[in-house]
């Protein structure tokens, strides 16, 4: 997995894969949380579908790489049932045995399985996982977190840590990051960086430093999207010319299709990226939605083709 010039089959020599079915459910996650019969519902979906799967839910104290792991062993499709992070846990789990994984878009914002063109209709998604088409895909690594989205430092983590201090306080989800982003944003001064991108190195103070699997879409209706998920290259977003408060208008910028060319935010393409911010406690760093502590300096590589996902047939 540590071979940065493999490169992914992608969608093209996709091939189906049979074999039994393991879904891992997080009965918390995004549209879920309002369906209390949702694995009642997916067990009748998937017999509609022609085949049958095992349910698992999680439960309160239970890690989605935990489950995954452990039903990695006994199937050859392990769906994640929930959002990124669920998404994200799930492929940590089954990384590097037998196993594919395969996503139902139960979360809130669902970005893995939107650039993987699974239906977020719930039947549908069923339908793609039972004909079981399988494709391969690149994953990311920070030190020893797996990660299918993004990780990033600076502002972002922030805002998570304070809206789920927020959401502990009794406030839903997205009045809480409303609030913590306001709070973080009148406070928060930027960091100071140094990364090295497959041996050549900068030194910048930006308010954020966003780490991408892959391509993302900086301009435009599709800004957050990625076109493919195979090019075996992470794609380093950072902002060095911007303070925070430069960053509302550098949103509406990118949402007018004006980002790139304005030449707010630096971006650099590699497969090997340290990023060092010379914290001795650590610091907060964003894992596909989810923050952590680590020490630094921070190592982040590409794994091409590291993961076999189940995907629509073309």
């Amino acid at each position: 997995m540590d071979r940065a010039d493999e490169r992914s089959s992608g969608y093209d020599e996709a091939v189906s894969l049979p074999g039994s079915i393991v879904v891992i459910l997080n009965t918390s996650a995004g549209s879920t949380a309002a369906h209390p019969r949702r694995a009642e519902e997916l067990g009748e979906l998937f017999r509609s579908a022609g085949t049958n799967a095992d349910l698992v839910v999680l439960r309160p104290d239970q890690k989605p790489e935990q489950a995954a792991r452990e039903a990695s062993t006994r199937a050859s499709i392990v769906v994640a049932g929930g959002g990124d992070g669920t998404v994200s846990g799930v492929a940590a789990g089954i990384i590097g045995s037998r196993a594919a994984l395969a996503v139902l878009p139960l979360g809130t914002l669902n970005h893995f399985a939107k650039d993987l063109h699974i239906p977020l209709a719930l039947r549908e998604a069923v339908a793609v996982v039972a004909a079981g088409h399988i494709a391969r895909v690149d994953v990311g690594r920070v030190n020893d977190r797996l990660f299918v989205n993004n990780s990033s430092i600076g502002i972002y983590p922030g805002i998570v840590e304070q809206r789920e201090d927020l959401r502990d306080d009794g406030y839903r989800k997205w009045p809480a990051m409303a609030i913590a982003t306001v709070r973080i944003m009148r406070r928060y001064r930027g960091v100071a960086v140094t990364i090295d991108a497959d041996g050549s190195q900068i030194t910048r103070r930006t308010p954020f430093v966003f780490v991408g699997n892959n391509e993302y879409a900086i301009d435009g209706l599709r800004l957050g999207a990625r076109t493919a998920l195979d090019r075996g290259k992470l794609f380093v977003y950072l902002a060095p010319r911007s303070r925070v408060r430069d960053l509302p208008m550098l949103l509406a910028t990118a949402l007018i299709g004006r980002a790139r060319q304005s030449g707010a935010l630096e971006i650099v393409a590699a497969t090997d990226v340290t990023i060092d911010t010379r914290t001795p406690r650590g610091i907060s760093v964003a894992v596909d939605g989810e923050v952590a502590i680590m020490r630094t300096p921070l190592r982040y590589r590409s794994h091409p083709a590291a993961l076999a996902v189940v995907v629509p047939r073309v």
